[in-house]
Formats: structure tokens, C-alpha cells, sequence
């Protein structure tokens, strides 16, 4: 409510009862109280303050009541404190290698996944087992629109690891048909992609699951830093390469690399778009001797 400084303003109501036939608004030296006690709400403006009185009903208290509230701040109005949360943005962890059993090469080496075309095939026979280096990257399902994003830039890297020596295996959790409408549409090189339908692979290394990861998570905001990597990767997407059972939409995936079967890289990624830094993958690739 904004009254100009200097002047009164009469504000005659049309009531029969006594107290009604006249309100006056006047600034802080000239204010007029009504009888019987009032109940006053006080507006203050700067340094001008303008009492409005209002008269009792016998119903309510015959004691005044005050409320204060500042036109120009809301430094009158006391609310409760809050504290602010300072979170700190997920940051990728080089390794952690330490978390894993060390024979996580031979239980996932056991684990029975599909190419694309649709042959049954285990870990083990996807890269030599003594010295072979090998990337394993678990894509979340085959129709995650961050997915897409990932295998791109896997894609334009795979000639780096060719050239190094380093086998590239995509995984992603659907049927095979569902992988081979990524590998299709992106395109993605279809020796290179695997699918997992039942996420074995996923259970034996641990990575995450659950509705809070995969739309909740602070980590997933990542993505929003890659947006026209995506935007370029999802040109041909279609939702149909989303897996039949739904539950798998939950999952999350990670990025390994082995020499033989020894893990020497480890990253679960804690949320959707959460990728590890494809650096951190090259840089591991190229340190390690490949015999």
C-alpha cells in the first residue's frame, strides 16, 4: 500500500454504525485512533509509518493486535533461519580399484553376455586373458539418450585404442535386437557393443541401481556440460531401443579396464550422464606396457 507523504486521505463507508463513517489514513505524527480498542496493522514506508485502525468485534479479544510489515524490505517480518546446504559437485575418482575383490577378472570373466547379433558369448573370450588390455564400458540401457552420448564418444575414440592395442567393449543392458538399433541408428561398430539383458555383468561389479541414481542424483547434472555432444548424438534416437523390461531403466553403468585380469581402472558412475573422463581412460591405456 503506497501513500504519498504529505497528504490525508478520507475514506467515507456508507454505514450506519458510528465507528464506519469515517477511516483516516495520516502519516505517523497526524495518526487517529478509533474507539473501543482497536486492532491496528501498521504499515511502514522508509521512515513514514500509517496506522489503519479497524474496530473490534465482540467476538474477538477487546486487546489490540499488531502486525508489522515493511513495504521497502522484509527486515520486519522474522522467519526462521535456514541453513545452507553446501554440496559439493561430485567429482570423478581416478580408481577405485581397492573397492573390488581381487579376483573380480575371473567372476566377470565367467559372466555370459550376447553380441548384438545375438550369439551367447563370455567375458573371457572377449580379450586375451594374460596380458590383453581391454576398456569395458557399461552403458546404462541401449534407450538412455545419455548412453548415446557415451558410445558416440567412444566411437571417435576407438581408433585411439586400436592404435594402442586396447579392445573396446560397449555393454548395455537390453536384448540383443535393442543393441543392434543403437549400433543402426548412432551408428556404434557392432563388434564392439554387447548386450547384458539380465545385468549380470552389472551385479558382479556392483554398480549402482535405484530410482534416487537415475533421476535424483546431483552427479547427473554433468550432462548438462556435454549438451551438444548429446544433441549431436541423439539425431537418429528412438525410445524403441529402450529395453522390454522396464526395471532395467534403472540401472546405472561404469567404466573398467583390465590387462588380463587384473582391474586397473574402476569408476561406478553415481548417477545418469555420470561418464568417466575419457582422459583418465586414455591416459591409463597409454601408461600400461602392452606386451
Amino acid at each position: 500500500m503506497v501513500l504519498p507523504p504529505h497528504k490525508n486521505f478520507l475514506l467515507s463507508l456508507p454505514d450506519p454504525h458510528p465507528a464506519f463513517r469515517s477511516l483516516s489514513l495520516k502519516p505517523k505524527a497526524m495518526a487517529t485512533t478509533i474507539s473501543p480498542p482497536p486492532q491496528t496493522l501498521i504499515l511502514k514506508r522508509s521512515s513514514i509509518s500509517t496506522s489503519v485502525c479497524f474496530p473490534s468485534s465482540q467476538r474477538l479479544v477487546s486487546a489490540p493486535q499488531t502486525c508489522s510489515v515493511s513495504v521497502n524490505s522484509v527486515s520486519s517480518i522474522h522467519f526462521p533461519k535456514s541453513k545452507r546446504l553446501n554440496r559439493s559437485p561430485a567429482r570423478a575418482q581416478a580408481s577405485s580399484v581397492a573397492s573390488f575383490s581381487q579376483n573380480v577378472g575371473d567372476l566377470l570373466g565367467d559372466v555370459s553376455i550376447f553380441t548384438a547379433t545375438g550369439e551367447p558369448v563370455k567375458f573371457k573370450d572377449l580379450w586375451d586373458q594374460k596380458q590383453g588390455m581391454a576398456v569395458v564400458a557399461l552403458l546404462r540401457h541401449f534407450g538412455c539418450p545419455c548412453c548415446w552420448e557415451l558410445a558416440s564418444v567412444l566411437k571417435e575414440s576407438k581408433e585411439r585404442f586400436d592404435s594402442a592395442g586396447v579392445k573396446l567393449i560397449a555393454v548395455g543392458v537390453g536384448a540383443p535386437s535393442k543393441a543392434r538399433i543403437l549400433a543402426e541408428r548412432l551408428p556404434f561398430p557392432i563388434d564392439c557393443l554387447y548386450a547384458d539383458p539380465d545385468r549380470k555383468a552389472y551385479d558382479v561389479l556392483g554398480l549402482y541401481y535405484g530410482v534416487g541414481r537415475t533421476f535424483f542424483n546431483p552427479a547427473s547434472a554433468k550432462v548438462f556440460s556435454r549438451f551438444e555432444t548429446l544433441r549431436n548424438a541423439v539425431k537418429n534416437y528412438t525410445i524403441e531401443a529402450t529395453p522390454d523390461d522396464r526395471s532395467g531403466v534403472l540401472q546405472q553403468g561404469g567404466m573398467f579396464v583390465f590387462r588380463g585380469k587384473e582391474l586397473l581402472y574402476a569408476r561406478k558412475d553415481e548417477g545418469t550422464g555420470d561418464h568417466a573422463p575419457l582422459d583418465d581412460i586414455i591416459n591409463i591405456c597409454c601408461k600400461v606396457p602392452i606386451s
